[in-house]
C-alpha cells in the first residue's frame, strides 16, 4: 500500500479534496437519480450509482496519470490538441441533434465504447492550456493586438463560436475565463477591452441573426431568452418550474435536513442528479450539508491559489488560474442557479453531479494543477538534497 501512495505526488490537501467531493457525491446522486430510474429504467437507481462510481474511478485514473506528466509538456499538447478539439466541435455541432427546434449538438458517441463524451468540456480546458502558453511565449515580448489577433484570439473565437449555438453558458465561461487569464498574464488592458467590445457585438450579430433568420440554423437564442425572462419575471416556464421545485426543496431542508434519501422534490426536478443537485442535498442534509460543500470548495481555491503563489514558473503560475478557477467558478454557478441567483444554465455541481464528462475533466484539470504543485516540491526535495545544512540554518 505504500508503495502506491508513494506515487502520489503534488498538493495532499487538493487530493484528499477531490477524493472527499467524489465520495459524498455517491448518496445524493443515489437518491436523486431515482427519478431517471423510474422514468428511463427499470426504477433500479442501483444501475445510476454504479455507473456514476466508474465515471469517478475512470476520472481519477486520468486524475493520477495527467498528474505524473511534467507540467511544461502541456504547452506541447495544447498546441496539438487545439486542431483536434476545433474538429470535433465542427463534428458535433455538424450532428444536427435538436430539442423543439433548437441546437443541442454538444455530445459525440464513441466508437466501439458507445460512451457519449461532451467536447466543449475537453475545448475549455485544451484552449485555456493553450492561452497561458502562449502568454507565456510571449512574456518578454511588446504585445500588441494587432500580432497575437491569429496566434490567440482566432482560436478563441473560432472554439466559442463553435460552442455557443449550442450551450451558451459554457461559451460565455469559456470567453470570461479566457479574459482573466490574459489579463493574469499580463495582456494589455486596452486590448483586453477591445477584444470585449468585439465579444459583445459579435454576440448581438449572432442573436439577430439567429432572430431574424430562424430556419437558416438551428440555435438556442429562444432557449436563453426564455430563461433570463423567466429569471426575471418568473414567467411560468420550463425553467421557472425547475426553480419553483428547487426552492421549494431548500425551503423544506431547513438546517438539519429531512434526511438521506428522503428528498421528495427529486421525483419532479428534470435535472435532479446534474443541474439540481445542491437543491436536492439541501432538502436532505439541510443549510448544514450545503455549507459543508461550500467549504470544501472554498478549501479547494485556497489550495488551488496556494499552488499559484508557490510556483516559481510563469508557466505554471497560468496554467493552474486557467484549468483551476473555471472549476471554483462553475460550482458557484450551480449553486447560484439552484438557489435563484443566476439564471438556469445547465452547468453541474464538480465532481458531485452526474455525468461522467463533466468528472473527467474537471479530473484532468486537477492533475494539470497537481502536476504543477509535484514539479514544486521535486525542486524542494532536490533542494534540500543538495544542501542538507539548509534546514538546519533555516532553524537557527
Amino acid at each position: 500500500m505504500n508503495k502506491y501512495i508513494q506515487q502520489i505526488k503534488g498538493d495532499k490537501s487538493i487530493w484528499a479534496i477531490a477524493g472527499i467531493l467524489a465520495l459524498l457525491s455517491f448518496a445524493p446522486v443515489y437518491s436523486s437519480s431515482s427519478n431517471l430510474a423510474y422514468l428511463y429504467g427499470s426504477g433500479n437507481t442501483s444501475t445510476y450509482l454504479i455507473k456514476h462510481g466508474v465515471h469517478l474511478i475512470l476520472g481519477f485514473i486520468i486524475l493520477f496519470g495527467v498528474h505524473k506528466i511534467p507540467f511544461n509538456y502541456f504547452k506541447a499538447l495544447s498546441i496539438i490538441l487545439l486542431p483536434v478539439v476545433i474538429v470535433l466541435l465542427i463534428y458535433t455541432i455538424t450532428q444536427g441533434t435538436t430539442i423543439d427546434g433548437a441546437n443541442a449538438s454538444r455530445w459525440i458517441q464513441i466508437p466501439v465504447v458507445g460512451i457519449t463524451f461532451q467536447t466543449s468540456a475537453l475545448a475549455m480546458v485544451v484552449l485555456l492550456v493553450y492561452v497561458a502558453s502562449y502568454l507565456t511565449k510571449i512574456k518578454d515580448k511588446v504585445i500588441t493586438l494587432r500580432e497575437s489577433i491569429i496566434p490567440l484570439w482566432l482560436p478563441v473565437f473560432l472554439v466559442v463560436g463553435l460552442i455557443l449555438p449550442a450551450n451558451f453558458s459554457t461559451a460565455a465561461i469559456l470567453f470570461l475565463m479566457v479574459i482573466l487569464v490574459v489579463f493574469m498574464g499580463g495582456y494589455p488592458f486596452k486590448y483586453i477591452a477591445s477584444v470585449l467590445g468585439v465579444g459583445v457585438i459579435l454576440l448581438a450579430l449572432f442573436v439577430l441573426t439567429a432572430k431574424a433568420f430562424p430556419g437558416v440554423f438551428p440555435n438556442r437564442v429562444d432557449t436563453w431568452i426564455s430563461r433570463v425572462e423567466s429569471f426575471t419575471d418568473k414567467k411560468s416556464t420550463e425553467e421557472g418550474y425547475q426553480i419553483e421545485k428547487a426552492k421549494i426543496a431548500i425551503a423544506t431542508g431547513g438546517v438539519t435536513g429531512l434526511g438521506p434519501g428522503k428528498s421528495v422534490q427529486k421525483n419532479f426536478l428534470p435535472q435532479s442528479s446534474s443541474d439540481f443537485i445542491f437543491a436536492v442535498i439541501i432538502e436532505e442534509y439541510g443549510l448544514l450539508g450545503a455549507l459543508a460543500l461550500i467549504f470544501f470548495y472554498t478549501l479547494l481555491l485556497v489550495r488551488i491559489l496556494i499552488v499559484v503563489g508557490n510556483t516559481d514558473s510563469r508557466f505554471g503560475k497560468l496554467v493552474v488560474i486557467a484549468v483551476g478557477i473555471p472549476i471554483i467558478f462553475q460550482s458557484i454557478i450551480n449553486m447560484a442557479v439552484a438557489v435563484e441567483l443566476f439564471p438556469v444554465t445547465g452547468q453541474t455541481l464538480p465532481l458531485i453531479s452526474s455525468g461522467g464528462t463533466s468528472i473527467w475533466m474537471t479530473c484532468l484539470a486537477l492533475g494539470i494543477i497537481l502536476s504543477v504543485s509535484a514539479k514544486r516540491q521535486e525542486i524542494l526535495k532536490e533542494t534540500n538534497q543538495e544542501n542538507p545544512l539548509d534546514i538546519l540554518s533555516e532553524t537557527l
